[in-house]
C-alpha cells in the first residue's frame, strides 16, 4: 500500500479567510490524520458538519486569524466539530500532534489533575480541565489526537466515554493508508521548513526553542539506519520497530537525535527516544519536573540511576532520563499511554535499551 498524502493549499496566501464547513468524509482528503466520527451522540444532541483548517506552507496573511493558530505562522490541518442539544454544547477538535512528542496524550489538559479510564483493549481516555477552564477530555486514536471541551451546560463522564467509544474512521480506505504511513511522512513539521514551537516534551523538562526549523526527518528502517548507528541505538525496542528518526541541531550548535519506535496495526503505540552524546545536546543530567500533576522518582535499573516520571502507573505515560557511561549517551525515553503499559513494562523497556545501547563506530 502506498503512503497517505493529504491535499494542501499551495500557498498560505490562498487559504480561505474562514475555515470552510465540510462533512467528515470530505474533510478527510485534506487531513494528515484519520478523521474520526462518533456513532453514538448524547441524548437530544445533534452534530452538524465540522469546519476544516486546511494545511498550507508556513506563512500568514495580515489580518486573517480565523481558524489559525495564534502561537505560530505554521499551518497544519485540523478538523473541528460541535455537538449540541438543549442547554448544552461541546466541541471536538482533531489533529496530528507532530510538533513534539504528543505531550502526555492530553496536552489540552496541561497542569490540571487528570484521570484515565480504558476506552477499549488498547487505548485510554483522559478527563481533566482544559486551558479555558472547561471540563474536557482527550484520547489518541490511530495517532489522531481527539480533544473534547464542554462549552456550555453539562455532559456526564459516561456520556463522554460512550462518545469516544463510538468513534469510527470517516473513510476506511484513508484510515488503512494512514495506518501504513510512517510518522515522518505524515508530519507537517517533517515535510515543511516549519519553525520550532517551545512546548513540553514529557514530564521532565526538555524543550526545543528557537524560531528556525531544526529537525531533519527520515522514515523506514533503511533510512533510519545511519542515525541509529551514529549513537549505537537498536532498530527494534521491546517489539516496537523503528518508524522514523531525525537529527536536531539547535541554533547554538547543540545536537540530539530522536527516534520513533511504533507498534500496533495502526502504529498508535509509540516509544520516543531522544539521545545525544554526553554534554553535546539539550538534555540535562539533572532533570527538573514539568508543572503537571505527576509522580517523579529516581530508581536504579541495573547499575544506572534513572529519573522516572509517570501520571498513571497502570497506563503511563512514562518519561525516563539517564546517563549511560558505557555508551557515553544521555537519553530521554517516553511512551504513549495504553492498556498494559504499566510500570513493570516500562522498566523492562528501559532495561532493554540500556543493555542494547553500545559504543558506536565513532567511539571505537
Amino acid at each position: 500500500m502506498s503512503y497517505w498524502q493529504n491535499r494542501a493549499v499551495e500557498n498560505a496566501g490562498d487559504l480561505p479567510e474562514v475555515p470552510p464547513a465540510l462533512a467528515p468524509q470530505d474533510a478527510q482528503a485534506w487531513c494528515n490524520f484519520i478523521v474520526w466520527v462518533p456513532q453514538a451522540l448524547p441524548a437530544d444532541c445533534a452534530m452538524p458538519d465540522g469546519t476544516l483548517r486546511m494545511e498550507a506552507p508556513p506563512g500568514r496573511v495580515a489580518g486573517v486569524t480565523a481558524g489559525r493558530t495564534p502561537w505560530t505562522s505554521n499551518n497544519p490541518a485540523a478538523y473541528r466539530t460541535e455537538i449540541a442539544g438543549p442547554g448544552r454544547r461541546l466541541r471536538i477538535k482533531q489533529f496530528l500532534y507532530d510538533w513534539a512528542f504528543p505531550a502526555l496524550e492530553h496536552p489540552c489538559l496541561w497542569e490540571s489533575q487528570t484521570t484515565a479510564v480504558p476506552l477499549n483493549d488498547t487505548n485510554v481516555l483522559w478527563y481533566g480541565i482544559d486551558y479555558m477552564k472547561n471540563r474536557a477530555a482527550s484520547a489518541r486514536l490511530g495517532r489522531t489526537l481527539i480533544e473534547l471541551s464542554v462549552l456550555e451546560g453539562q455532559f456526564s463522564d459516561d456520556e463522554i466515554l460512550r462518545l469516544y467509544r463510538s468513534m469510527r474512521p470517516s473513510v476506511d480506505a484513508a484510515a488503512a493508508a494512514i495506518y501504513a504511513t510512517p510518522f515522518a511522512e505524515l508530519s507537517y513539521w517533517a515535510r515543511y521548513p516549519a519553525e520550532m514551537v517551545s512546548v513540553p516534551i514529557g514530564l521532565w523538562k526538555f524543550r526545543r526553542t528557537g524560531t528556525a526549523h531544526q529537525g531533519e526527518w527520515v522514515s523506514g528502517p533503511a533510512a533510519c539506519a545511519g542515525i541509529l548507528s551514529e549513537l549505537g541505538l537498536p532498530a527494534e525496542l521491546a517489539g516496537y520497530a523503528v518508524d522514523s528518526a531525525a537529527r536536531f541541531l539547535s541554533p547554538d550548535g547543540r545536537r540530539e537525535s530522536e527516534v520513533v519506535y511504533a507498534a500496533g496495526a495502526d502504529r498508535g503505540r509509540e516509544l520516543r527516544l531522544i539521545a545525544q552524546r554526553a554534554g553535546r545536546g539539550r538534555l540535562g543530567l539533572a532533570p527538573e519536573p514539568e508543572p503537571h500533576p505527576a509522580s517523579h522518582e529516581t530508581t536504579a535499573i541495573g547499575e544506572i540511576a534513572v529519573a522516572l516520571g509517570n501520571i498513571d502507573q497502570r497506563y503511563g505515560p512514562w518519561d525516563a532520563v539517564w546517563h549511560a557511561p558505557a555508551s557515553d549517551l544521555e537519553v530521554k525515553l517516553l511512551s504513549t499511554t495504553g492498556i498494559g503499559m504499566d510500570r513493570a513494562w516500562f522498566v523492562s523497556v528501559v532495561a532493554e535499551l540500556i543493555s542494547a545501547c553500545r559504543p558506536s563506530a565513532r567511539q571505537l
